[in-house]
């Protein structure tokens, strides 16, 4: 019978076509770590930096006053160790070195999304408060597959941009890695793969932590906004050392609570926030509030246009004029963040970036046909609470 030349007959003579490289399915930007400044000086063991606290002198009428001193804290900074990790194999790089053998270039590729998981790890740093904590998982668990483990993450303490699948984690003070193998918002289900050690057992509420960062992240939004007792940056919390706390209490979010929150900072600190970020949920209610606040483009008319009309922002009226509010996929649910990022400094150490202290960037791995290279660095985050609030407990 004879056979005819086709696809199948043939396969070997043909070239497989590749599309356009697809997008990221997840958002790793973040519009406070683009506006937050860096220096990249920072040397020694740690970092003073001077606060003052009070005013300074004696003031009186009708006799010479006596005068005093001001009361002024010293801010302590320590550098916490950040740092992303890639792999490649020497066949890969070969493999992909030029168009005809695959629509990325390995190392190119490599780089770019190393950088990528980088930023995405420092906006969830930038938005928690230093622990490293995910999440905590109550005491239910499944096996979905052999070797693995579901936990479901309570109400309180879920965040979904914080629980990315085939990142590592560690549980509670284990030190053995877990892999997220999916992910389920909707139940605020995780599930787990042991890749070093065994898969853990739990025993009531436990935290989940990015690997490795257990109480070793540098500080964060949460941290300071939320502080009402012990210290901050080493400096006592107080009436000058305190973010402004709007606890809401299960209410929607309004623009006189944005309004109150924004006014007392400016009462207690002569300045004026710049910047508002708020969860997707809270984003899309105070859209539907806000009318007098959003900002229009009209294009010119045309033939068949009487107008066209789009909404490009919105913003919340201050006593020094219009701010704007973003959203943010790494702030809880339930808050609004009023911010003064003049006051937001993230301290690196020098030569930040890519380590190329041995002359080149990826480096040969002893025993293995593969390469590796590091990016990231030594670095604080220095956030004065005096200028910054929150708005906590909105209704969801």
């Amino acid at each position: 019978m004879a056979k005819t030349w086709n696809l199948t007959s043939a396969s070997n003579l043909f070239k497989t076509k590749f599309g356009k490289l697809s997008e990221n399915v997840y958002n790793s930007s973040t519009v406070l770590l683009a506006r937050t400044k860096k220096s990249y000086n920072f040397t020694g063991d740690s970092l003073f930096i001077p606060v003052p606290v009070a005013f300074q002198g004696g003031v009186g009428s009708g006799s010479l006053p006596k005068a005093n001193a001001a009361n002024a804290g010293k801010a302590l900074l320590t550098r916490k160790a950040v740092y992303a990790r890639v792999k490649i194999s020497r066949e890969a790089i070969k493999a992909s070195s030029n168009d005809e053998g695959a629509f990325v270039k390995g190392l190119k590729h490599v780089v770019q999304k190393g950088v990528e998981s980088y930023m995405r790890n420092m906006s969830r740093i930038l938005f928690n408060d230093g622990s490293g904590a995910l999440g905590t998982a109550d005491s239910s668990e499944t096996a979905p597959a052999s070797g693995q483990l579901e936990v479901v993450i309570t109400a309180a303490t879920f965040k979904e941009a914080n629980f990315e699948e085939n990142d590592y984690v560690n549980i509670g003070t284990s030190t053995d890695l877990q892999e997220i193998v999916a992910v389920d918002p909707a139940t605020r289900t995780i599930t787990l793969e042991a890749v070093t050690g065994s898969l853990p057992t739990l025993t009531g509420d436990q935290v989940i932590y990015m690997q490795g960062s257990k109480d070793a992240d540098p500080q964060g939004l949460k941290g300071v906004c939320d502080a009402t007792s012990g210290t901050l940056y080493n400096i006592p919390v107080g009436r000058r050392w305190q973010a402004t706390q709007i606890d809401a209490s299960g209410a929607a979010i309004t623009e006189d609570l944005m309004d109150q929150g924004v006014l007392e900072i400016q009462r207690k600190s002569g300045k004026v926030v710049n910047l508002v970020i708020t969860s997707f949920n809270q984003f899309r209610k105070i859209k539907a509030l806000s009318v007098s606040q959003k900002r229009y483009n009209i294009e010119p008319r045309d033939k068949k246009l009487i107008g066209k009309v789009s909404m490009s922002g919105i913003e919340l009226m201050t006593s020094t004029g219009a701010v704007p509010i973003v959203p943010e996929r790494f702030c809880e649910n339930d808050r609004v963040y009023l911010l003064n990022d003049n006051f937001i400094e993230i301290h690196h150490a020098p030569d930040f970036g890519w380590f190329d202290d041995d002359g080149t960037v990826f480096l040969r791995e002893a025993d293995s046909d593969s390469y590796e290279a590091r990016y990231g660095g030594y670095l604080e985050v220095f956030i004065t609470p005096t200028f910054q609030g929150v708005i906590t407990g909105l209704a969801l």
